[in-house]
């Protein structure tokens, strides 16, 4: 005898917060709180779990490469409509590809100073003019 399960078509088409978590390498707690700020929406619940569309990997996959590239969750916010479509600020990511330029310069220079310091001959690196110079160059940190 064949039994018909009634929801087994949403269960197909959607996966559990627990799936999500797996598949996206996010702890259930981080997508509760993006749940939380608006940035994503489950599409219902099965018992007390959440459910999502499949298609919110794309999304949290988005959402991660916007936070390596520095952007806020506020910002990132604004990549998406209002009917949750990508709608990329173009200006905003080329200020942020600009802002990386000039850490990266930066972390060269560090980089570079740090290399010179650690094959440095003198025997005392505060007689060395380039560790000096590197020294003149930093500003005080704040406490």
């Amino acid at each position: 005898m064949l039994q018909l399960e009634v929801g087994f078509k949403s269960r197909v088409n959607f996966m559990d917060i627990a799936e999500v978590s797996r598949l996206s390498g996010l702890a259930p707690s981080a997508l509760r709180y993006y749940e939380k700020i608006g940035l994503i929406q489950p599409n219902g619940r099965k018992g007390l779990r959440r459910q999502y569309a499949k298609k919110i990997i794309n999304k949290l996959n988005l959402i991660s490469l916007a936070r390596m590239a520095g952007l806020s969750l506020n910002e990132i916010m604004t990549m998406f409509n209002e009917s949750d479509e990508l709608s990329i600020d173009r200006y905003l990511l080329a200020q942020k590809a600009s802002e990386i330029d000039v850490q990266i310069k930066r972390l060269q220079a560090i980089r570079d100073s740090l290399n010179h310091v650690a094959s440095c001959p003198q025997s005392d690196h505060l007689q060395c003019p380039s560790f000096q110079q590197l020294m003149k160059s930093v500003k005080p940190c704040s406490p």
